[in-house]
């Protein structure tokens, strides 16, 4: 195999796929990147066996071929290349070199057919959405993904798609997001799947503008894109029950500028305890007031801001971080919570409505020291 492509086309397709390298791997291939090169196209592709992905670059192709190199060594040698061309060359022996104008870096290869397969992925149904309407569906739910093993099936976003759009919902057991867009065509497809957090991270970070044809098969999701794909693993577990545990009935109602709300948090947070994160929220007719009190470090902080209540004086206690992943992630400038009692979930939205958009964000408190 030999072709010529650009430095800058070739660090970025193995900047990609170092996502799908897994750091650790009784599996010693899994280290590589399977290129693979002929009349048509080439492209280069690396997994973890959970996560694949795969990116066409341009070349000039001299001798078609495949082969697997270690992804780490060639990328850490393109990162510090300047712009240039490089010529890859692998003889019938699995000796590798990587050639420029001013120098050439021999490695050895290891052969095609030892990378995994792709998995079968025929009988998809096939979903087309803007890249933009997708990241914003990921952005708007998966920050509050659990990271706990031990609960898989809250390790990823669930998607449900229906005749209405489609619905995201994520869990972690202290927040809840449910992000609904009725504009979202799904093809006439109707049906669940729990979408991992890796491949959601991927994604978002990838696309912005362009579309996204999404691949729904029984056990794998896959998204293509102008030049690259990626599949990951179905979750296959089943999703919590999550409308029976978002409130109906929260009257006690709370407005604030949102910015003026986070910043405050973000400021009293700095002197909470670093175990609890504890802040309350002390609520009346025209003000909140936001504290934090840690004995250990003999360390107290209070703020109060402007805001409207409609309720009797409240005050409830909140993990900040994860009451600051939730405050953020409001749209709008105003921020609206719906209050029960200082020891029930709390709804976070706004009042500002967006056609075909529906967002709600649940955060449950926790118990103030006395």
């Amino acid at each position: 195999m030999k072709f010529s492509t650009s430095k800058t086309e070739l660090q970025q397709a193995l900047q990609k796929l170092s996502k799908a390298t897994p750091t650790r791997s009784t599996l010693p291939i899994l280290s590589c990147v399977l290129i693979e090169s002929s009349e048509e196209k080439t492209s280069l592709r690396a997994t973890d066996l959970e996560i694949t992905i795969q990116s066409e670059i341009p070349v000039s192709l001299e001798q078609a071929g495949a082969t697997a190199l270690p992804l780490k060594t060639l990328l850490d040698i393109t990162n510090e290349l300047p712009e240039t061309r490089v010529t890859l060359y692998v003889d019938d022996k699995d000796r590798a070199a990587i050639i420029t104008d001013t120098g050439e870096y021999d490695l050895m290869a290891k052969p095609a057919d030892e990378f995994p397969a792709v998995p079968d992925t025929s009988g998809s149904q096939a979903v087309n959405v803007s890249g933009e309407m997708l990241k914003n569906i990921i952005d708007a739910t998966s920050f509050a993904v659990s990271r706990d093993e031990l609960k898989p099936a809250l390790t990823g976003v669930l998607f449900r798609f229906g005749s209405n759009g489609i619905t995201a919902v994520s869990t972690d057991g202290h927040r809840l997001v449910k992000y609904t867009r009725k504009d979202f065509d799904t093809n006439g497809f109707n049906g669940d799947m729990i979408v991992p957090r890796k491949f959601l991270s991927f994604m978002s970070a990838q696309v912005s503008g362009g579309n996204v044809t999404l691949l729904i098969g029984e056990n794998h999701l896959t998204a293509k894109m102008k030049n690259d794909m990626v599949l990951t693993r179905i979750i296959d577990e089943r999703f919590p029950d999550y409308e029976t545990v978002i409130p109906k009935e929260n009257d006690k109602i709370l407005k604030a500028d949102k910015d003026a709300l986070l910043g405050a948090i973000r400021r009293v947070s700095i002197f909470s305890n670093k175990s609890t994160h504890q802040v309350a929220l002390n609520l009346d007719a025209t003000s909140c007031r936001i504290t934090t009190e840690d004995p250990e470090k003999s360390s107290k902080a209070h703020e109060q801001i402007a805001a409207e209540f409609d309720g009797e004086n409240l005050t409830i206690g909140y993990n900040a971080e994860y009451l600051k992943d939730v405050v953020s992630h409001v749209a709008g400038d105003k921020i609206v919570v719906q209050f029960s009692t200082p020891i029930s979930a709390a709804l976070f939205g706004t009042d500002s409505t967006e056609e075909n958009i529906e967002s709600l964000m649940l955060l449950m408190p926790i118990r103030l020291n006395d």
